[in-house]
Order: structure tokens, then C-alpha cells, then sequence
């Protein structure tokens, strides 16, 4: 069942978001030291699906807002922390009940779940909204979904809300999926696969990130909680803790500034081409010697140092992004330990790390991967990380094409979002298609550079002019 879907990327490059996090010195205000001496093993279980709002590898390791949340509270409780994520057969509830787990991360808050489960403190407040792809009929009112195809996950708040909404309109029906999470239901609309999905707002702002594409047609049923789920048991510290962590992420400001990083408006990556000539022509000469230097010594050509910042941050050295990356190459806080950048919106380390980290992609990559296809390659990995990108190749390896083929790879990479993929894959779900588009502008970008070195040319032009470039 091959299902390549094609995604647009929402690229968080210059952000609309003033979050103040300077230079590369952590960013995470951890709330006071609280331990659990008798904790089982030292460690907490934390149950949670995966996917973009909760947990996930990205480029850079572990993400997701969830997963932050629970890596602070094992800090904060002087534990070790380990994430189990369920597959979609089997609900969180049914995880915890059955002792899987010590809570689950990111669950409604509805009755039926407050009878077998502590909740602790809510964090957001969230809807179940009908989303629809751009082009199909936007239903305006409730009446006008009664007889359309509905899909839901099965026991979700999703789910009781379209329960809730019968009892006035009866003729009101749906489908519950027992195997796919609101993200699968979402990319199957935004590839036409499916009419309608109601989903929590959280995921749906999320996704709509990555599937552009996707609309919000309306809220159903009430605003509802965000919470952690405990389970009821007489052991009640972990549950005790909760409440004291939730109040230091509040009074911290921590909480705010994970919110907006995760779910915060984005600015699109979308230039048109006549800005970027401008661009070329009044910013780039301020940043060139730094990317001539960093070309120099990491053996890169200076050029594509150069596109992937503009597709990173439109060359802008104060860049910020949602998930808390800066600066012109858009480094996170790990990866500046690990090149020793200490100043990320310093656009001279800045360069320098990221030439680094992208010779560092460069260098891991197999050995027999001919050039381009192997900077292609290295490029969408700076976008999705190493990890997902050998899942890309295993998946192309697995349908008798080419892994070291760029144009073979970047067929799979949308793969990586499908479940019916991304669950034979060794590190899960990721954005495939971002990188494809990632990769993709940033050839644009260095195509133009190498054009315009040897002629003057047309905008309109050098539209057309996109054959792959030498490197």
C-alpha cells in the first residue's frame, strides 16, 4: 500500500515570537530540586504516543513538548527519565491502568477518564475542531456535516464530543479509526485520503505547520484540559510533585515560553524570488566573507553555506524559531555544546557551527554516496536528522530503489508520516516532507548564487533555469 504523499513546509525560520533566549547557554529555568527517595528504580515511566506534539526524534534528538515537559519534571525530581510510546491499539488510559507506566503525558481531561485516573494540574486548554483540506466544501454549521464522512480516533475526546452532539442531532454519524492517532487522520485529509477529521486544536496547529493545506472548519463541543494522568493508586507522590512542578513552570514563565515555542505563530518561508534577489544584493555582501571562511575550512562551497541560511533565517542573525533554534544557521542549544559555539546569535559562530555540524553530516554519511546526491542527502539531515534520514534510505533499500540516490530517497522521505511506513521504521514518525522541501528551495537558492556569479539574469528567468547544480 504505497501512499507518498506530498507535503508543504512550513519552515520556522524568522519567527514572530520574542522569546528572550541569548546566546547558547541553556534556555530551561529549572524549577527547585525535589527528590523521590523510594521511586522504583531510580527512574520515572512516562507514557505517550509519537508524534509532533508529544515525542518524537528530531533533528537534533529527542523533542516535542510533552517530552520537554517530562524531561524538567525528572530533573526536577532527581530521576531518570524513560518515554514508552503506545501504539494506537491500545489507549494511554488502558496503559496506565495496566501498569505500564508511572502517568501519561498529554491527556483530555473528560468524566469517563476522571473516574479511573488523577489528573494533575491542567496546562492548556484545547478544542476538538472539524478540519478539511483547501479546495474541498467548507461546511459552515453543524447541520451541514450530518451524513458527511467523519473520521475520529476510537475513545478519543474527539469521539465523546460527537457523542455529546447526537443527542440533538441523531442523524449525526462518524468512523473511529483503532489504529491511526488524530496526526495520522490529519495527513490522510490533507492528502485527500479523507473528507473530514475532528481533532484536538493542539495537533491540528501542529500539523498545520507541515500541511499547510489543512483548514479548521469549526470548534465541537466545549473548550477541555490538558493534563497528565496518574494512576489512582495510595501512592501518591508523584502525583503530589506534579502540582509543585506545574506551579514553578507557571511562575517561572517556563510553561508560556514552551507553549509559544511549540504551538506559536510562524512566520512562512514562502519568498518570493524578487526578495531574494534584493536580499542577494543588499544583505548577502555583509555575510559573505563569514561564509567564504567557513566554506574554506570545512571544504563546502561557500555558496550553499549561503542558501542554507537564507532557507534557515532569510538572513537574519537574530532569527527565532518556535522550537527555540537561532540565529543564521538556526543551531539548537545541543548542538552548540557539541561544536562549542557559545553564542549562537554571534553570526560568525554562527556560520562556523553550522558549516561544522553540515561537514559533520557530510563526513557520516556512506562513503560510496556520489556527489550531489551525498550533499542532498547531508542537507535534508541538517532539516530531519541523520536518524530519519537512514530511515528514508532503509525504506527506499526495502522497495528495490536506490538509498544512495537522492531522487530515490527523497520519494520515501514523505513516507516517514505515514503510519502504515513510519511504524517499520527504527526511529518512528517524522515531517518527511519538510526536508524534500527543505532541500529542494535551498537548490534553488545556491542554483541562483552559481547563476548570478557568471551572468546577469532575469528573476522571471531564473524560474525556469532549476536544473541540478554541480557542486
Amino acid at each position: 500500500m504505497d501512499r507518498p504523499g506530498r507535503q508543504l513546509r512550513a519552515l520556522a525560520g524568522a519567527a514572530s515570537l520574542a522569546i528572550a533566549l541569548a546566546g547558547c547557554s541553556t534556555h530551561r529555568a529549572k524549577p527547585r530540586l525535589v527528590r523521590i527517595p523510594d521511586q522504583k528504580h531510580r527512574e520515572i515511566v512516562v507514557l505517550t504516543r509519537n508524534g509532533p506534539t508529544t515525542f518524537y526524534e528530531g533533528a537534533q534528538g529527542p523533542a516535542g513538548m510533552e517530552y520537554d515537559m517530562a524531561r524538567d519534571f525528572a530533573d526536577y525530581l532527581g530521576l531518570r527519565l524513560k518515554i514508552k510510546v503506545i501504539g494506537h491499539g491500545q489507549s494511554l488510559m488502558q496503559a496506565l491502568a495496566a501498569g505500564q507506566g508511572d502517568f501519561a503525558a498529554g491527556v483530555t481531561i473528560t468524566p469517563a477518564r476522571q473516574a479511573v485516573a488523577r489528573f494533575g494540574p491542567p496546562y492548556q486548554i484545547v478544542h476538538e475542531q472539524l478540519v478539511y483540506r483547501k479546495g474541498m466544501q467548507a461546511p459552515a454549521k453543524l447541520q451541514d456535516i450530518v451524513g458527511r464522512p467523519i473520521e475520529v480516533v476510537a475513545g478519543s475526546s474527539a469521539d465523546v464530543a460527537l457523542q455529546t452532539l447526537r443527542r440533538t442531532l441523531p442523524r449525526l454519524s462518524w468512523t473511529e479509526a483503532n489504529h491511526m492517532g488524530a496526526n495520522e487522520l490529519l495527513f490522510l485529509v490533507w492528502q485527500g485520503l479523507l473528507r473530514y477529521a475532528v481533532a484536538n486544536s493542539n495537533v491540528v496547529a501542529v500539523n498545520r505547520r507541515y500541511y499547510p493545506a489543512l483548514r479548521v472548519a469549526f470548534d465541537i463541543g466545549p473548550p477541555r484540559r490538558l493534563a497528565w494522568a496518574f494512576p489512582k493508586t495510595r501512592d501518591t507522590k508523584l502525583y503530589r510533585a506534579s502540582f509543585r512542578f506545574f506551579a514553578e513552570l507557571k511562575r517561572s514563565g517556563q510553561l508560556a515560553d514552551l507553549i509559544a515555542r511549540y504551538y506559536g505563530v510562524t512566520r512562512l518561508n514562502y519568498v518570493h524570488i524578487h526578495t531574494y534577489l534584493d536580499k542577494v544584493r543588499t544583505t548577502l555582501p555583509l555575510y559573505a566573507p563569514l561564509f567564504r571562511a567557513a566554506g574554506a575550512r570545512y571544504d563546502i562551497p561557500w555558496r550553499l553555506l549561503a542558501a542554507v541560511a537564507y532557507q534557515e533565517s532569510l538572513w537574519e542573525p537574530d532569527a527565532v524559531s518556535p522550537t527555540g533554534v537561532q540565529g543564521l544557521m538556526m543551531l539548537t542549544n545541543d548542538t552548540c555544546l557539541s561544536l562549542g559555539v557559545t553564542d549562537r546569535l554571534n553570526p560568525q559562530q554562527s556560520v562556523d557551527g553550522g558549516a561544522h555540524y553540515l561537514r559533520g553530516l557530510l563526513d557520516a554519511l556512506p562513503a560510496d554516496i556520489p556527489e550531489p546526491d551525498r550533499t542532498w542527502m547531508a542537507l535534508a539531515a541538517y532539516n530531519i536528522g541523520l536518524n530519519h534520514l537512514e530511515d528514508a534510505r532503509w525504506l527506499t533499500r526495502e522497495q528495490g530503489a536506490n538509498p544512495d540516490r537522492w531522487a530515490d530517497v527523497e520519494q520515501r522521505l514523505p513516507l516517514l508520516a505515514d503510519p502504515w511506513w513510519y511504524r517499520r521504521t527504527r526511529f518512528g514518525y517524522a515531517a518527511g516532507y519538510t526536508a524534500v522541501q527543505y532541500v529542494n528551495r535551498i537548490r534553488v537558492y545556491y542554483r541562483i548564487l552559481r547563476h548570478l556569479r557568471q551572468t546577469t539574469t532575469t528573476a522571471r528567468s531564473l524560474l525556469f533555469q532549476l536544473s541540478e547544480p554541480a557542486i
